[in-house]
């Protein structure tokens, strides 16, 4: 990547408009549909950029608006090949936008449709997790623009259900998460397959040095564009932290959801064990809870997202892989059951609520342990957490969390209180006696061998047993 274009950071003038972007009737139209006028800062910085077919690395926080703020140039420059014929050789893949996980690529193709619905452009995503056949009609019934991760997207070209040799624009959308998940060889081979004269953006909250090595390697000139500080979180997201004991932590994720009378909240565990445990937990509790993660079908991942957008379920428990790209609206809080491994992963997961604007609460628990881990999410955010108190908190009591020899050392001290002495009788800590068949108790009798007969009923010379033949299984053959 040689020397970098001019770096845009001041934010967008609040009379700014879509339609002073120059975009089609048709967007602009679109754009109504959704209620949108007004562009975020990341979008009216990047719009122009993009229209001018500059490469862009856009940094921004979560839930500023990025996926508009590329998919909305990306129509507006791919129109001038739009085609309503029905030939799929009229609607070849013109533009790539690779996402690191199913669900966001789910989103993005989403908001892409919504742009386009009033354009000849066709869009499709495709992804892991489901059956291939109808991802593959739809590439070869011919479309302008490809939403994929990498895995899948590199399924279809090896079937060669999918041709990237007239893609003009390349997007990087989450790249830092591409990184993390491991994606790097997939990638590089997939921007080898591209032809080598195209325009590449790359957009994300985050920006590694491993991440500024990858766009080296592929970027030409180009123009950073980052509307607030890098590796930030919102101003707008009110951040705490409240100490509580490892062992407690299930029981205050409960507490604070009841007490703030939360409706609609993600809460964030790093193992997909975890997820699923708290899960259970907030259900025994009477909190709506479900757990999406990386063992969970894609078919069960999609209805427990569609079942926390549509309230149904209140709480949504997510591991990181499976929770970058949500993108929930006026959704009020995240909590972080565990403090995430990965500094960079807390402005992720504190992106997901005060989108848009909105307000927004992040809560963390934390205990002893995680004491380097908070060291580094303060290090990389400049910026030091609230520590309060978690008012009016008491976690259940050790005695309802004790072992079962503890309760068995109570039943026995109930029963001995009654008078039984029945098998509570014993002490807590005496090891349990197994039951003894008495024959093993029986001194040892050696048995004596009965005689043995020959074929003709004799026995054996001497009162001795007649010798045994051996099995013709066993290779052995009666001499003759």
């Amino acid at each position: 990547m040689p020397d970098t274009q001019l770096a845009l950071t001041h934010p967008a003038a609040p009379a700014v408009r879509f339609e002073d972007f120059g975009l089609s009737p048709d967007i602009l139209r679109a754009l109504a549909d959704q209620g949108y006028i007004h562009p975020t800062p990341i979008q009216a910085e990047a719009i122009p950029i993009v229209l001018q077919g500059c490469d862009v690395m856009g940094a921004a926080q979560t839930g500023t608006g990025k996926t508009a703020g590329f998919s909305l140039p990306i129509i507006q420059l791919l129109l001038a090949h739009a085609s309503t014929s029905a030939s799929p050789a009229r609607h070849p893949v013109r533009a790539l936008i690779l996402t690191p996980t199913r669900e966001l690529a789910d989103q993005v193709a989403d908001n892409v449709k919504a742009y386009s619905r009033h354009t000849p452009l066709r869009s499709t995503v495709v992804f892991g997790g489901v059956d291939m056949a109808p991802q593959t009609a739809a590439l070869r019934s011919g479309v302008e623009i490809v939403i994929a991760t990498p895995g899948r997207l590199l399924d279809h070209v090896q079937q060669k259900t999918l041709n990237l040799s007239q893609t003009q624009i390349l997007v990087m959308d989450e790249a830092d998460r591409m990184l993390d998940m491991g994606f790097l060889p997939d990638l590089q081979r997939i921007i080898n397959m591209l032809p080598a004269q195209r325009q590449n953006l790359m957009f994300s909250a985050t920006f590694s040095p491993e991440i500024k090595k990858l766009a080296n390697s592929f970027l030409k000139n180009p123009v950073t564009i980052e509307v607030a500080r890098s590796n930030a979180t919102a101003d707008n997201v009110t951040q705490v932290l409240y100490k509580v004991e490892e062992d407690a932590k299930h029981d205050a994720v409960a507490y604070i959801i009841r007490e703030r009378g939360l409706k609609q909240v993600i809460v964030f565990s790093n193992t997909k064990i975890g997820a699923s445990r708290l899960s259970r937990h907030l259900e025994k509790e009477g909190v709506k809870a479900a757990a999406i993660h990386g063992d969970k079908t894609q078919g069960e991942r999609m209805a427990a997202l569609e079942a926390f957008k549509q309230g149904t379920i209140e709480v949504l428990v997510a591991t990181d892989v499976a929770a970058r790209g949500l993108d929930i609206a006026e959704l009020p809080c995240v909590i972080n059951f565990d403090l995430p491994y990965n500094a960079e992963d807390y402005v992720h997961r504190v992106g997901r609520t005060g989108r848009a604007g909105a307000s927004g609460d992040a809560i963390s628990l934390f205990s002893d342990k995680d004491a380097r881990l908070l060291t580094d999410i303060e290090k990389l955010i400049k910026h030091t957490i609230s520590r309060l108190q978690l008012t009016g908190f008491v976690p259940q009591r050790s005695s309802d969390r004790r072992p079962r020899y503890e309760e068995s050392s109570d039943r026995a001290a109930s029963s001995r209180s009654s008078g039984n002495s029945s098998q509570y009788g014993r002490s807590a800590y005496a090891p349990r006696k197994e039951k003894i068949d008495p024959w093993f108790l029986k001194p040892y009798e050696p048995t004596v061998p009965a005689p043995q007969q020959d074929q003709n009923g004799a026995s054996g010379q001497g009162g001795k047993p007649a010798k045994a033949k051996v099995a013709a299984l066993l290779g052995g053959m009666p001499k003759r």
